[in-house]
């Protein structure tokens, strides 16, 4: 066995599956698993104790990363005039408004994510067809449609990351990048557990956080510990 073969079986090996780890070792094992030949995405997987068919349990919102997601973030503004202006010189890659929605019917997205003006509503909800399954439709509540349109895409760039929990009650998001120091994945991992923690519904009843997973894109799951998911990293360099 070589290759990609020979370094899944070693990763399979260094996870214990049956341990739930405390987040702090859980980044230690993952920066220690066999690198891939590219920079792998780090993410942290829930499985929630909640029913997303009830409105009152749906869980969606952002949460900013402190150290970044390590990667390169293509933003598009809908909008016009001076709001135009002001998401360009905030670092927009894309900006329009009547072409640009006619460039995404058409199936021509060049973004990985998008923000608008309030008033530009009514003309992106043309694309709401192409836009909506592809978590791209910008939403009041996700802080993507604003007058702010500058802070929107400069909080998307420095990180910022829209969520939203899916059918079966599971929530991913990323915490960063495989090349990122045990610090900083753990700084952004407690940031995304502060939030889904803070999202939790006051009609949620049971066990809240069933299952807590970190993986990168080519590695195994880490189990999380779901008593010990906020672990203060602090705490965690001094006991190492």
């Amino acid at each position: 066995m070589s290759g990609p073969g020979k370094r899944l079986r070693a990763a399979l090996e260094r996870v214990d599956r049956e341990r739930q780890y405390s987040p702090a070792e859980a980044v230690r094992v993952l920066k220690e698993l066999p690198q891939a030949k590219f920079d792998e995405t780090v993410e942290v997987a829930f499985r929630l104790g909640i029913d997303p068919r009830k409105a009152d349990q749906m869980i969606r919102g952002t949460v900013s990363l402190p150290h970044g997601t390590g990667r390169s973030v293509r933003v598009a503004a809908f909008a016009t005039g001076d709001k135009a202006r002001e998401a360009q010189e905030a670092g927009a890659d894309v900006v329009g408004g009547d072409d640009l929605v006619n460039e995404v019917i058409k199936g021509n997205i060049d973004f990985d994510a998008a923000v608008a003006t309030p008033d530009m509503m009514a003309l992106v909800g043309r694309a709401g067809r192409v836009l909506g399954p592809r978590g791209l439709m910008p939403n009041p509540k996700a802080g993507t449609v604003t007058i702010d349109i500058g802070k929107a895409v400069r909080d998307i760039k420095a990180g910022k990351l829209e969520y939203r929990v899916d059918r079966q009650g599971n929530l991913h998001l990323i915490i960063g990048k495989r090349s990122f120091d045990e610090q900083r994945l753990l700084e952004n991992y407690l940031a995304v557990v502060d939030e889904v923690v803070r999202a939790k519904p006051s009609t949620a009843k049971g066990r809240y956080l069933k299952t807590v997973t970190m993986s990168s894109t080519m590695g195994p799951g880490i189990h999380i510990d779901p008593n010990r998911v906020r672990e203060n990293p602090a705490e965690a360099a001094a006991a190492s």
